[in-house]
């Protein structure tokens, strides 16, 4: 399976599940992939940022994108951003040969000029080959690499191989409008755009020329029923379904603790059996872990979803 520069709805990023003690919950790696598509999802992103990627040895990273890719029936998409550019052809290769539909890359931390960043993506796509389709992420609150609309249009333009923008600037809507003004006028070519974020500007991203969304909150089926929704037209409908949502997305979005939250509401949900995390890790506290379940109790209210 394929994804293409037309690519619209939503990309889940998954979280990596594990039991107490550490290990691979492959139980719950094969019911969180079932969840996703039953939610709707168009693809699944592993070994992301919140997929707890650089906590992992490269046999289970492997053993991971086996599991998922043999299980999925939409396109997976595999992170494979490292340190250095031998891993992530050694990872890159991996994937595609076990059929993945695409890889997805990120800056390096250390990067600051326009200049370094263009080469930077130029030397990794030579790393893993041009013939690789990818996934340019553009995560600056993260990565803190800032890299501007003239940037990312030349990265496209210099690679037909990258066929899809991770947009996860913040604040980010002008960019989205500037990428997409450039396409209009004939200087940029098609390309899909999935907004991260935890959908936290899902509500106006469609508006803007987002295809989706690509991140991991733990409501993929409203993401899903939401960029429907904004597709249809029925943009109030669209607003008043991500206004119920909003304040467990902006709880989910504190740093440092994002993760812990998401993957006590899947816990809660039923999907992954526990909501363990890699060491070194900040779990939530019995009084955030009652925060998020008085959250969801008053979304419950209003969606039916989070009745559990």
């Amino acid at each position: 399976m394929t994804f293409s520069t037309q690519s619209k709805g939503v990309y889940a990023i998954a979280a990596t599940p594990f039991h107490d003690d550490g290990t691979i919950d492959f139980t719950s790696v094969d019911k969180l992939t079932d969840f996703y598509q039953e939610s709707g999802c168009t693809g699944i992103t592993i070994l992301g940022i919140m997929g707890e990627a650089p906590k992992l040895e490269p046999d289970e990273s492997r053993a991971i994108i086996k599991r998922v890719v043999e299980r999925a029936k939409v396109p997976v998409i595999v992170g494979i951003s490292a340190p250095g550019f031998a891993a992530m052809r050694s990872l890159a290769k991996s994937s595609m040969d076990m059929g993945a539909a695409g890889v997805m890359v990120a800056p390096t931390p250390a990067l600051r000029t326009d200049d370094q960043i263009v080469n930077y993506f130029a030397s990794a796509v030579e790393a893993i080959g041009d013939d690789v389709p990818w996934v340019l992420q553009d995560y600056p609150l993260t990565l803190n690499v800032v890299i501007s609309p003239g940037v990312i249009a030349k990265i496209i333009s210099d690679h037909p191989s990258c066929l899809m923008l991770k947009h996860e600037d913040w604040p980010g809507l002008e960019k989205i409008s500037k990428l997409r003004a450039m396409q209009k006028s004939g200087e940029l070519r098609e390309f899909s755009i999935l907004c991260g974020n935890g959908g936290m500007f899902l509500d106006f991203e469609p508006e803007r020329g987002a295809d989706g969304a690509m991140t991991g909150y733990g409501f993929p089926d409203m993401l899903t029923e939401l960029v429907n929704l904004s597709a249809a037209g029925k943009r109030d409908e669209a607003h008043d379904l991500f206004d119920s949502h909003l304040p467990l997305i902006r709880y989910e979005q504190q740093l440092g603790v994002g993760l812990a939250v998401r993957k006590h509401v899947l816990k809660r949900r039923g999907v992954i059996a526990s909501d363990a995390q890699r060491k070194p890790a900040q779990m939530p506290t019995q009084t955030a872990r009652a925060e998020v379940d008085y959250l969801l109790e008053r979304l419950a209210k209003h969606d039916k979803r989070a009745a559990i």
